[in-house]
């Protein structure tokens, strides 16, 4: 009976892992989908991982421009 009941919970987390992986939507007809079209205007094959240091200058720059502040009063205010 376990074992019947472990098989069957691992056959559902692989079918449900399966068909999360595939369901993007693509928009356009061009084969991106709208998770990739909201971070950014890059070709999906020349996405290249950003260092410490350009993290930081992002960082920098949103504290001036004021981006984080407004993250701060909207998302992260904690549930108020």
């Amino acid at each position: 009976m376990k074992r019947s009941m472990i098989s069957l919970a691992l056959a559902v987390c692989a079918v449900s892992g399966w068909a999360h992986a595939a369901g993007t939507v693509s928009v356009g007809g061009n084969g991106i989908s709208d998770v990739q079209t909201q971070h950014g205007s890059a070709a999906p094959n020349d996405i290249t991982p950003k260092t410490r240091s350009q993290i930081r200058q992002e960082l920098v720059e949103a504290k001036r421009d004021g981006q984080l502040a407004y993250l701060d009063s909207t998302l992260y205010r904690g549930g108020m």
